[in-house]
């Protein structure tokens, strides 16, 4: 498998890049900076840069031929303003779709956030609150489109050791999860496409990841493959 992960020097796509190198997959990772560079390919990963925010469709595209699925796994980050949560969470999200569409890639993993189907609450930091509304805009955006996308919505996010084991659920619940459990159950998605058209909240708990994501494939729409 060829899977193309935007944000490619982020923490839970530099463990994913690892852990598809691992089984022999093909990881390529999309990074702003050139000097990233190195970390991906001692993740296993071949790097490629592309700034999403300076890039076009057609462009974008190029780097996806060949590629089995793509990973929206990029963030503005800390420090970043309101205005980067738009073009980067948002607008860089639904670039990649433009681009997996012209390049006919239909296999889609967005990782969201939990958190984003309730209005941010009076007092709420503006840049959350941007961070928020523009993980929302993206899955929105996503799920109109005739893709095979699944969201994932990850709780707190910690750099624990992963567990392998986790809540999978369209209503987990609040919690934290490891970021390599993130990437592990990353994984056991691009092995089930029954899981297209899913929106999943992810924290630790007490099932093992394969049989997690087994349970949601066995509640799938009849007719997904």
């Amino acid at each position: 498998m060829r899977v193309v992960i935007a944000g490619g020097h982020g923490k839970i796509a530099l463990l994913l890049e690892r852990s598809l190198a691992a089984r022999g997959d093909t990881a390529v990772g999309l990074i702003r900076n050139p000097d990233q560079a190195a970390a991906l390919r001692a993740a296993g990963a071949t790097p490629i840069v592309c700034d999403l925010e300076r890039t076009d469709v057609t462009d974008l595209a190029a780097h996806l031929d060949g590629a089995d699925a793509v990973i929206f796994a990029a963030g503005a980050g800390p420090g970043s303003g309101a205005a980067r949560k738009d073009t980067v969470d948002r607008a860089a999200a639904a670039l990649l779709a433009d681009a997996a569409t012209h390049a006919g890639v239909r296999r889609y993993l967005l990782v969201s956030s939990m958190g984003v189907d309730d209005p941010p609450a009076a007092g709420t930091d503006d840049v959350w609150a941007a961070y928020l509304r523009a993980k929302r805009a993206a899955e929105d955006d996503l799920r109109a489109r005739d893709l095979d996308w699944t969201v994932l919505r990850p709780g707190r996010l910690t750099d624990d050791e992963p567990t392998g084991r986790v809540t999978l659920a369209a209503h987990a619940g609040r919690g934290a999860v490891t970021r390599a459990d993130v990437a592990l159950v990353l994984v056991a998605l691009l092995d089930a496409p029954r899981t297209a058209g899913e929106t999943l909240e992810l924290v630790n708990g007490p099932t093992p990841i394969t049989d997690a994501v087994r349970a949601i494939t066995a509640g799938a729409r009849p007719g997904t493959p």
